[in-house]
């Protein structure tokens, strides 16, 4: 198993949701976050400026099998791309074991 994290423009996020959505990815975590990276823009509204160094993103956590880990993975990036500054970033780590609270399950079967 595999936990798949990504930061994401929350302006994609629909767009990855849906995306996983239609990959039987169906169970996942997100929350707001907010960050610094390499994006240096500023921005001005009614004459004051504003820094854009504090980027709000949207951060997403899935685990999947083995099997759905390459097909996830590019799911968010085909999905989540727009080719400029600030797209984001995904991480993959190994899951030992995963258990289903409710029913006991194990493993594979705790998350599908």
């Amino acid at each position: 198993m595999k936990k798949i994290e990504a930061i994401i423009r929350k302006s994609r996020f629909k767009a990855v949701k849906e995306a996983l959505h239609e990959i039987e990815v169906n169970f996942f975590t997100y929350w707001d976050v907010t960050g610094v990276g390499n994006e240096k823009k500023g921005q001005v509204y009614r004459g004051i400026a504003y820094s854009t160094s504090d980027i709000q993103r949207r951060y997403l956590s899935v685990v999947v099998s083995d099997e759905f880990e390459e097909k996830t993975i590019q799911t968010i990036i085909e999905a989540a791309k727009t080719g400029e500054v600030g797209d984001g970033k995904i991480f993959v780590s190994d899951i030992q074991n995963t258990y289903r609270i409710r029913t006991g399950e194990v493993g594979n079967q705790a998350i599908n």
